[in-house]
């Protein structure tokens, strides 16, 4: 206890990383986080009070007893969506989406909240960025119009708890969760503390009434979710729609997920009618021509469990004179073209030091697995020895340093479908497996090898 006459000073602790501190400051300096610091009592404050044994809502049982009812996924009736999801919507889960300004998220939650309420009854969609009748407009455009979907356009907790209330609808979709305030906090509107309190709130009136709800987060300028991170841990699915704005294609990724698998891609592509699902989408990430051309290597990539083929694409030019030579890169990780570019020059004995190289993939896919290694160099060695790859080739493998190829995980499903998609032979590590009907396998121990092999 202090002294007598001594003022107590002030504690103050973070409420994200608990980081303690003697006095306020407005960004922690241990998480990095903004105005999450909050007083949080004296030196002279009283001790915590033990805590008696309550009611419990319900006996526990064994887990062989608890029943499953309540937790089986319904589906949407968009299969691209629920695959993303594990099989559909939980009841009672709280799910995040996130994604660009523009993307398409709005569009397709509101397709979501249309196939829900024509096969389970009503749904509620709350904007707080868009008045009623702008909602009405886009559910007019993509056919989205249903007697059990109801819209509201509110920016207080309160009043969509109201609605909520009214409604009792099966999926609560709120459009944003950073435009509405919760009176029974202080901060700023979309602050930390709001965003907290108010997703803490309808998390907790979802597990209550069995409501699936949906909640739609603005991300920053580096593509990260804003908010606090503790935003990501109260929901129980983080989803993240990714996009060019030049592209149609749009990909949605879940990146936590206590239902389902957290590495599955959902592919949609966007036009005048909404987002669509495209449940083939290999033909977008892969050019269609009648003769091969240097500089282009296919390869099959993974996501999640689903194989997708993708293109990789380079071009070697004559420097244009002093300076050091351009590296350009687009939809690949510009720190592995650069370390596959040295591998190519030294081991594969391909003269690169004065020449300008620019690598990319096509259709906006984003490759940035280790498996396209193989692919990219042997693109670039194709455009600078100016020789196409023979037709019908796809290149799967790992490049490392030393320019022996590696083996990489679902080599089986990559060739599988490079042979359904109408390949004829695959590039491969040593000891790749056995090769699907239809298709002939190349087994190369090195970079060296390859490209004799090839040319």
């Amino acid at each position: 206890m202090p002294a007598p006459g001594v003022k107590s000073r002030p504690a103050h602790r973070c409420t994200e990383c608990g980081y303690s501190s003697a006095k306020w400051v407005g960004r922690c300096p241990e998480c990095q986080a903004w105005g999450t610091v909050q007083e949080i009592g004296g030196v002279g404050s009283s001790p915590l009070r033990a805590v008696a044994a309550g009611p419990v809502s319900s006996r526990a049982l064994p887990i062989g007893q608890v029943e499953l009812a309540g937790a089986h996924a319904v589906p949407t009736g968009i299969p691209e969506f629920d695959r993303v999801l594990g099989g559909g919507l939980v009841p009672g889960a709280v799910l995040l989406v996130a994604g660009e300004p523009g993307v398409g998220k709005s569009t397709l939650l509101l397709e979501v909240a249309h196939r829900v309420a024509a096969a389970n009854g009503p749904t509620l969609v709350v904007s707080g960025e868009e008045s009623a009748a702008q909602v009405r407009l886009r559910a007019e455009r993509i056919g989205a119009l249903h007697d059990e979907l109801y819209l509201a356009a509110e920016t207080e907790l309160s009043a969509v708890l109201s609605h909520v209330e009214d409604v009792n609808p099966t999926l609560l979709v709120l459009d944003s969760v950073q435009t509405v305030r919760s009176p029974a906090v202080d901060g700023t509107d979309g602050g930390a503390t709001q965003v907290r309190a108010v997703a803490s709130a309808l998390s907790a009136v979802a597990k209550a009434r069995n409501m699936t709800t949906i909640l739609v987060g603005h991300v920053t300028k580096d593509g990260a979710i804003a908010g606090p991170r503790a935003l990501e841990h109260l929901v129980d699915v983080v989803i993240s729609f990714d996009g060019e704005r030049h592209s149609t294609l749009r990909l949605v990724r879940a990146t936590k997920n206590r239902f389902g698998p957290a590495d599955e891609i959902g592919c949609f592509e966007i036009g005048d009618g909404g987002v669509v699902g495209v449940p083939d989408p290999s033909h977008l990430f892969v050019s269609r021509r009648s003769a091969p051309v240097p500089g282009s290597c296919v390869t099959v990539t993974m996501e999640g469990s689903r194989p997708l083929l993708a293109e990789v694409q380079a071009l070697v030019a004559t420097s244009g004179g002093g300076g050091s030579p351009r590296r350009a890169v687009s939809g690949l990780d510009s720190q592995r073209v650069a370390m596959v570019n040295a591998v190519v020059e030294r081991r594969g004995g391909v003269k690169l030091a004065d020449a300008d190289v620019f690598a990319a993939s096509v259709g906006g896919v984003r490759i940035l697995e280790p498996a396209a290694d193989l692919a990219l160099a042997l693109a670039i060695a194709s455009a600078a020895k100016d020789r196409p790859l023979p037709a019908g080739l796809v290149a799967i493998g790992e490049v490392g340093l030393s320019g022996e190829i590696r083996r990489v995980g679902g080599t089986a499903r990559r060739l599988a479908e490079a042979a359904r998609q109408g390949y004829t032979a695959a590039l491969v590590p040593v000891d790749s497996g056995p090769a699907p009907q239809g298709i002939r396998l190349i087994e190369v121990a090195d970079l060296a090898g390859a490209i004799h092999r090839l040319w």
